[in-house]
């Protein structure tokens, strides 16, 4: 159970999200289902700053499921650039293409018929039900678990996975009015990304430091397993990107060549190569050469 009280931290968080949220596309009134959705994809560990414009680029493309079911899988990876876990762009289109031929070309209204769409997850279903068709969802995204981490818990921050009994705890905050329910829903994660951040949380901003269990306690510092900085510099993960890189900038196959020339590390490379192939990512042998996915 919270150790403060949900009503009051929901109402002031609503008022401070009325006055500070930032004018993102997909947040305005006329934004569709759909958009809501790509940016959904697109905002899974990337930050907002990146996304703005391949986001606009992406619905000036393909403004509705089925314009990008037409198009190859390809080219949704093409389109994808360097927003880097470009597996997103082929479940984006497979999800378009199912939401073709199984919903007449309109992003289900229907929480479980969201989760059957492929590379729809609990949380991705969650937030297009709440953000799209203001229904009411715990939407629990890294912001708001931390959010709610501090208030209600008192801890710097919340398990690396989600727990039943962190499920449960935000239900407590969840208000019974869908509509509003869906505003809480972006105002958390809204203050998680603008004041109560990961490693410089800025209090003095914060609508309900005085409620806010973890504050209270003098910000103790985390007693679990030391959280890991992600890393990108001579990974797999920027390997793949710049084979993928590759053939992005290229309408017709690439040698072998081509792919040996961009990544130094030989194993490295291979490994890339064939994680891309088994992925669907990429497509063709060192004979036909190779091509982003038909």
């Amino acid at each position: 159970m919270p150790q403060t009280d949900p009503h009051r931290v929901v109402g002031r968080v609503l008022d401070w999200y009325a006055d500070h949220a930032r004018d993102l596309p997909w947040r305005r009134p006329e934004a569709t289902a759909w958009e809501i959705m790509v940016s959904e994809f697109m905002l899974q560990q990337t930050p907002v700053a990146r996304v703005l414009e391949p986001w606009r680029q992406w619905v000036d493309r393909w403004p509705t499921p089925p314009d990008l079911a037409a198009a190859p899988a390809g080219e949704a990876v093409r389109a994808w650039g360097r927003l880097g876990y470009p597996r997103r762009a082929l479940r984006l289109h497979r999800a378009a293409e199912a939401i073709t031929d199984l919903h007449g070309g309109h992003v289900p209204t229907s929480h479980a018929e969201l989760l059957r769409l492929p590379g729809v997850g609990s949380y991705t279903a969650a937030a297009i039900a709440s953000f799209a068709h203001r229904q009411r969802h715990v939407v629990l995204d890294t912001n708001v678990r931390r959010v709610l981490a501090r208030i209600a818990s008192g801890e710097a921050y919340p398990p690396v996975s989600a727990t039943v009994a962190e499920t449960r705890m935000a239900t407590e905050f969840l208000p019974e009015e869908p509509t509003r329910a869906a505003v809480w829903a972006v105002a958390s994660m809204e203050l998680g990304a603008l004041v109560c951040t990961a490693r410089t949380p800025a209090c003095e901003r914060c609508p309900v430091v005085d409620l806010c269990t973890w504050h209270t306690a003098g910000c103790p510092t985390s007693t679990g397993p030391g959280r890991r900085r992600q890393t990108y510099e001579g990974t797999d993960r920027q390997c793949r990107g710049a084979l993928l890189a590759v053939l992005r900038s290229s309408d017709i196959r690439v040698d072998r060549i081509e792919l040996d020339a961009c990544w130094p590390a030989a194993p490295q490379r291979e490994r890339a190569l064939a994680s891309l192939l088994a992925d669907g990512l990429m497509v063709g042998d060192d004979t036909t050469g190779y091509a982003l996915p038909g």
